[in-house]
């Protein structure tokens, strides 16, 4: 999103989101057929190291499942491939570590620290973004303990994902759409479905169990329990719903933005230059090429439907 916000023209940023769209399609085929071949070969009960993954009647155990691609990795693949395998994992992990801690420590510098201390010296500031990305190194060694003791590291890692996505699709989507929505209330949308989430995650993890003395689980009945026992969609669902409704209250709560500053930002104040522009930016190729990834979209989801 902050490459294709940062594109030099909209021509490049519409083509890279495309282009992006064709290569989230990936991990549907890496998470599933890897998935499906190592059930097939658990089955069989000829790869050792593999049998874990089911039960005595052939039927997947989740909680063993989760680990079925390092389980692959581990028995199936010979040591010289397995080391390849391993240096690639290492690599994007340590790709998508820094994107993170680059784009945190910006966040913190950029939009909380300078709006702050306006004169900071740049010296200050690349200090500041440093000490930021330390502590954020030092959260994600903490939070270690918290994933592992989760459901299994996909459920939580869908689960963070649906927890923090609806309050940020809510503040673009509803600030494209509706003019009338300001700062104020984009904040606002922001904190309470973040608030939202952390409590869900906090009500997940089995250190908050084991703060709250329920070893074995929160009092069928209770309202923890009812949090805990929400599908991960459906609270997302919930998140996006008051989220959304949070930006409207305190949009109309609050001052109006004025109109010089919205123009070209929402789709009721574009001029209409910057629509023969934007017209111009797009060919029939962008439109074919859109329309093939929103037809894979769906052929994916009706093949693999479970």
């Amino acid at each position: 999103m902050q490459r294709a916000l940062g594109a030099p023209n909209e021509q490049q940023a519409r083509r890279g989101s495309i282009f992006a769209a064709y290569l989230k399609l990936l991990p549907v085929w890496i998470f599933i057929i890897p998935g499906m071949i190592a059930l097939a070969l658990a089955r069989t009960g000829k790869v050792p190291g593999l049998e874990s993954m089911v039960d005595a009647a052939g039927n997947p155990i989740a909680a063993n499942a989760q680990a079925a691609f390092p389980l692959m990795v581990k028995t199936i693949l010979p040591a010289g491939v397995r080391g390849l395998v391993v240096a690639g994992l290492l690599a994007a992990l340590m790709s998508s570590l820094a994107g993170a801690f680059n784009a945190s420590s910006t966040l913190v510098t950029m939009d909380l620290y300078q709006k702050f201390r306006p004169d900071a010296s740049q010296h200050r500031l690349v200090w500041t973004g440093r000490m930021a990305t330390g502590v954020m190194v030092l959260i994600a060694l903490l939070w270690i303990p918290v994933i592992q003791g989760g459901r299994g590291l996909y459920d939580y890692l869908q689960g963070v994902q649906g927890y923090l996505a609806p309050p940020i699709f809510t503040v673009f989507f509803f600030g494209v759409f509706h003019k009338r929505l300001n700062a104020k209330g984009a904040l606002a949308a922001l904190v309470v479905g973040f608030v939202l989430g952390a409590f869900r995650l906090a009500v997940d993890t089995p250190v908050s169990l084991q703060m709250a003395g329920l070893a074995n689980g929160y009092t069928p009945g209770s309202f923890l329990w009812i949090v805990n026992n929400i599908y991960f969609q459906y609270y997302s669902l919930l998140i996006f719903v008051v989220s959304a409704v949070t930006m409207v209250v305190v949009s109309y709560l609050t001052a109006a933005p004025a109109e010089e500053q919205l123009v070209g930002l929402t789709y009721a104040t574009v001029t209409a230059e910057q629509r023969r522009q934007s017209r111009s930016s797009w060919t029939r190729g962008d439109v074919i090429a859109s329309i093939v990834v929103l037809l894979a979209i769906l052929a994916n989801y009706l093949y693999f439907r479970g």
